[in-house]
């Protein structure tokens, strides 16, 4: 008989209770004891929903404490030297100092789930002798059933996955490195099946990658092992986010089973199934209902794609789950009762999926005829949303197609504009300014919801505003920053706030989903043809202005962060929501541009994590994302200077495309991965504007000047030092304001420091 399973679920559940506690707990307000007690409930309750909702194969140890990456490098001692670690079970204030950095040792790096918004915790292999610490996969198979009389599926991320995601070693090592990980693996797999766990889900989403020839010797290396060493346990090898490169070499590995994504992976996998076929020997899990995006699946369509499926695998061999974890879309859309009814409709959350998923593997053994009405019944609550004025708007689709074969360029190429700029607004050597938010007290966020609440008049919450601007722009000035920022305190979140004043948008109350630890964001919905409405950021950036005599940069959010950061509509191409977006936020600019704001910033640190995972869908991609920030910002005059910021991300591969969005200035994060990013201009030459985020601004602790002095001369090692400015590596939204001006007057005397020893190496 077919059954059902889910990768994985949101851990931070429906209220956020994860996060809240997490937050209680490093704010010392939960002793430890308590937190896990805390936990384990929220945990327990996750379970129980799986259960009750029919899953057949619920999976255990998906819960994290912060992120299953450093799950699995503490299970296995994986602890960087700079932390004091003695070995055993890693304490909790280990755990966490690798995640959020301490006092006296910098935090890990963090970088993007693949291409999703998730961040993972890197982990850094240099130095370090491995050891099991303990089993976490069968801890968490033991609480299921002890607790719930649940017969678990542990979750593990696979050998090959994990250390193509670590660093601190080099390529040649990496079979050294499998031959120290893989007995440990093994005795985690042998302790799962001496308790009598029946599968495991390994996850190897590296499988969907480009793989070399050794990569496919070692992933046999890796998978024969195991089997020799627990031959009666089943092992689902899964795969997600696209289609298996190699699928031949990946389908006779000796596993029990192997899963694949039917939804990003659709049209790859879906050909080598039926032009390679299936092993009769094998199950496969087939991920057919969308575990990234929030829209129910119309399900007559999934049930031809069972049927076609079927033609390969018997149905005892079939497993229907999601096409990846659960943890990429929010909780439930139960609570929602402020959407329109014919996008609530529309909407499928967690919960929600849930059901899709057990009515459709219902689906595979029977079609009786209740089975056929909720499948007819679901599609039918598709239709009104499709057939919406919101989705047909033909002022905005005719003025996209015309821009769509138009070639977006700036006025004067980059050399004549950084001349024309640099005459009008007179800045020093290596200007210093900071990527746009200040904290966010809690204040801010206070009067913020009165005001939501219309307990504050929109007068009266403008003015509130106005006090905030004006006490950051007097701290800017005192610390000594040359380009200042308003401190965007109206902004809740740097995709809602344009979202909200957009049409073809629509905003939950409840849809939470984790991006990196604690740190949850609620994305917009774009649901219909994206238009612009009126001015977004003028007020508060003119008024910035007009209370100092240094520039103050405008900040908007570019077109393709906004679409990565939102659940997009699925009707239409990603490309034409981009120039959607874009075409809306060039409005934005000219409208900043007409108040006397001649610095703009238009935020793109989203770019990278939309890059396909295949390298041959990359090019045209980059090329259609280059060209929306362009289109964003081409028609500006050549003194006005465009900025740009990205973060968290690795963009050795992508300079090129980096260059052609020809902004002015660029910021990126390159602190958090200690540097590393500056080898990347080491390799290539960049002839624009550029800043090189000086510090961590995800780490509470404040960086000294020295740091950042070393940071500023690696980078002048190998950047123009005319076309350099000197920034922190991201907002700073979420940190303190005493942490804040500390580090901000760190950096204002690392880059004097930088200053005065430039102009003496020049005297000489």
């Amino acid at each position: 008989m077919t059954k059902s399973s889910v990768l994985g679920y949101p851990r931070i559940g429906a209220d956020r209770e994860w996060k809240k506690a997490l937050e209680a707990f490093w704010s010392g307000k939960l002793d430890e004891a308590t937190f896990h007690t805390r936990l384990q409930e929220i945990r327990l309750d996750h379970l129980r929903k799986l259960h009750d909702q029919g899953i057949d194969l619920i999976p255990v140890n998906d819960f994290s404490y912060y992120d299953h990456i450093l799950d699995t490098a503490v299970m296995f001692g994986i602890v960087p030297k700079r932390f004091t670690y003695d070995g055993g079970v890693v304490p909790l204030s280990v755990y966490y100092g690798i995640a959020r950095g301490t006092k006296d040792a910098a935090a890990s790096e963090m970088t993007k789930w693949f291409n999703t918004n998730y961040h993972y915790i890197v982990p850094e292999l240099n130095g370090v002798t491995p050891a099991l610490t303990e089993n976490k996969p069968l801890i968490a198979y033991r609480e299921a059933k002890e607790k719930l009389g649940i017969e678990g599926k542990p979750v593990i991320v696979g050998p090959l996955t994990f250390l193509k995601l670590s660093k601190g070693y080099d390529k040649s090592e990496t079979e050294t490195w499998l031959e120290r990980l893989l007995p440990l693996y093994t005795q985690v797999l042998r302790e799962l099946a001496e308790e009598g766990v029946q599968w495991v889900q390994m996850d190897e989403p590296v499988l969907v990658t480009e793989l070399s020839k050794d990569d496919l010797q070692f992933l046999q290396n890796i998978y024969t092992t195991f089997a020799a060493a627990v031959p009666n346990l089943n092992i689902l090898l899964q795969t997600y986010f696209e289609s298996v490169e190699n699928y031949s070499d990946i389908i006779t590995l000796p596993v029990q089973g192997i899963g694949l994504d039917f939804v990003q992976g659709l049209s790859g996998n879906l050909e080598s199934i039926k032009t390679k076929g299936f092993p009769a020997d094998k199950v496969l899990g087939a991920g057919i209902i969308d575990g990234r995006g929030i829209w129910k699946a119309s399900l007559q369509e999934k049930v031809s794609l069972l049927d076609v499926l079927i033609e390969q695998v018997a149905p005892e061999c079939l497993i229907v789950q999601s096409s990846c974890s659960l943890l990429h879309v929010p909780v439930t859309t139960e609570r929602e009762s402020n959407l329109d009814p014919a996008l609530k409709s529309s909407l499928a959350f967690a919960d929600e999926k849930l059901k899709e998923i057990a009515l459709l593997t219902k689906a595979c053994t029977s079609r009786h005829a209740d089975i056929l009405e909720a499948i007819d019944h679901a599609d039918q609550a598709l239709l009104p949303l499709k057939q919406s004025q919101e989705r047909n708007r033909l002022d905005v689709q005719q003025a996209v197609a015309a821009l769509r074969v138009q070639e977006p360029v700036r006025s004067l190429p980059f050399a004549k504009r950084h001349i024309a700029q640099q005459e009008k607004w007179k800045l020093p050597l290596f200007p210093t300014t900071t990527i746009g938010s200040f904290p966010q007290s809690a204040d801010v966020r206070k009067t913020r919801q009165l005001w939501r609440k219309n307990e504050l008049s929109n007068e009266q919450y403008a003015q509130f505003i106005r006090e905030q601007i004006d006490a950051w722009i007097q701290i800017q000035e005192e610390i000594g920053l040359d380009v200042l920022v308003h401190g965007e305190f109206e902004r809740t979140d740097m995709v809602e706030f344009f979202g909200e004043k957009l049409a073809g948008f629509a905003f939950t109350q409840y849809g939470w989903v984790q991006s990196y630890g604690s740190r949850c964001v609620k994305p917009p919905i774009i649901f219909g043809d994206v238009a612009f409405v009126e001015a977004m950021t003028v007020e508060e950036t003119k008024y910035a202005q007009s209370q100092t005599q240094r520039p103050v940069k405008g900040m908007l959010t570019g077109p393709i962060t906004i679409m990565n950061w939102s659940f997009v509509r699925d009707d239409i191409s990603r490309e034409h929501i981009a120039y959607q977006l874009a075409y809306a936020l060039r409005q934005e600019v000219e409208a900043l541009e007409q108040a006397g704001i001649g610095m703009i910033q238009v935020d793109e640190p989203a770019v990278r994590e939309g890059l396909p995972l295949k390298q041959n869908e990359q090019a045209d991609y980059l090329a259609w994302a280059v060209k929306a920030f362009r289109i964003s910002t081409c028609t500006v005059q050549e003194t006005t200077q465009i900025h740009t910021h990205m973060c968290y991300c690795e963009f050795h591969d992508m300079i090129d495309s980096i260059e052609a969005m020809d902004a002015d200035v660029i910021s990126i994060e390159t602190s958090r991965s200690h540097g590393e990013l500056i080898h990347s201009f080491e390799l290539n030459t960049y002839k624009l504007g550029i800043g090189l985020g000086v510090y961590d601004i995800h780490s509470p602790r404040i960086p000294s000047v020295e740091e950042m002095t070393t940071m500023i001369e690696r980078a002048l090692r190998v950047l123009d030092p005319k076309l350099f400015w000197i920034n922190p590596d991201c907002g700073l939204k979420t940190r303190g304001h005493e942490e804040t001006v500390a580090s901000l007057r760190n950096m204002v005397q690392a880059t004097q420091i930088a200053r005065e020893q430039h102009h003496a190496i020049k005297a000489v």
